[in-house]
């Protein structure tokens, strides 16, 4: 389970905060600045939690807008800064593995896309590849009450909704979808792309084979994206010229768990958006939605119930990491 939180400086177009919740990389509760709102995105979710929970996550998220923001404003001083678009991400969660029952867990702030402070999580301190990460690096180790929280919210409270929430969701996410394999191109002159969709859970490999030998060169691996049902998508893009792929014998092969796919590159198995055959071309729209979503993602993790949780002892999710700055 992760939290992805991102906030934005000088970017009209999106909100300047958003908070995502995910499960096994399938988003399942959305808040974002504009909304003001923890909303869910599964039906699990919103089946077993009442108003109490999304009045105390937006609460939460809300406590979390001004920090980041200020943490913006922090690294643009540190690197001497002064306009332009910029961001600052946290990323937290924890692993829990149901089959040996072993644990990890993980804390990560980015500004600009990059790393800026981590947390080693068997250390328990912080560290920092980036010289005007050293501050809040100092900052933070210095302070053991959040030392403290980290160490008991990661390796206990995150773990006990992690098991709560995979509870919750069981029949959806122990499902196994197989991929789709699609070979695709523009036009006649174009690379040739790889495209495998409609796959959960959301690991996968794909690779190209020439001649029965796996081929590294002149390929590049898109990252897995999410589509609107829940399932996930990858791309691999051969650059090689026609000429070339037509007197060797390239394949690409896909290995998910459901099954292993393997498709021969021919002009017959390429689907393509010149041809006349309006079933053959490219499956463009799918791929535009996944795009998106994964830009959101980057740029951007009944009451009676919620009553006999609280009966039982059940702790909320915690918010203080949403509140510590730079």
């Amino acid at each position: 389970m992760k939290y992805i939180t991102t906030a934005v400086y000088n970017i009209d177009s999106i909100p300047e905060y958003t908070s995502v919740g995910m499960v096994d990389d399938i988003p399942f509760v959305y808040f974002d600045s504009n909304i003001k709102r923890m909303i869910p995105k599964t039906e699990w979710i919103k089946q077993n939690e009442g108003a109490d929970y999304w009045d105390r996550e937006s609460q939460k998220e809300s406590g979390g807008v001004p920090v980041l923001k200020t943490n913006i404003q922090t690294g643009m001083q540190r690197f001497n800064q002064t306009a332009g678009v910029h961001t600052a991400q946290r990323t937290y969660g924890c692993h829990w593995d149901d089959q040996t029952g072993e644990t990890n867990a993980f804390h990560q702030e980015s500004y600009d896309g990059e790393d800026f402070v981590s947390l080693d999580w068997k250390e328990l301190r912080f560290i920092s590849p980036v010289q005007q990460g050293i501050p809040t690096v100092q900052k933070w180790n210095n302070d053991k009450s959040l030392l403290d929280n980290h160490k008991n919210y990661l390796s206990t409270v995150c773990i006990d909704w992690l098991k709560k929430y995979v509870q919750y969701g069981k029949s959806s996410l122990e499902k196994t979808v197989s991929p789709r394999v699609s070979l695709l191109q523009k036009d006649p002159s174009s690379p040739v792309a790889c495209h495998a969709t409609g796959f959960y859970p959301s690991g996968v490999t794909i690779n190209w084979q020439k001649n029965g030998q796996d081929h590294d060169e002149d390929v590049d691996l898109g990252g897995i994206v999410p589509n609107e049902d829940g399932t996930f998508q990858v791309k691999s893009t051969l650059n090689v010229k026609p000429e070339e792929w037509k007197k060797n014998k390239y394949e690409c092969v896909v290995e998910h768990k459901s099954r292993t796919t393997r498709s021969v590159l021919t002009e017959d198995e390429i689907k393509t958006n010149y041809g006349s055959n309006s079933s053959e071309s490219l499956p463009i729209i799918p791929i535009i939605i996944g795009a998106i979503a994964a830009v959101l993602l980057v740029v951007i993790g009944v009451a009676g119930y919620c009553v006999y949780q609280k009966r039982k002892g059940f702790k909320p999710v915690s918010g203080k990491f949403l509140t510590i700055s730079f």
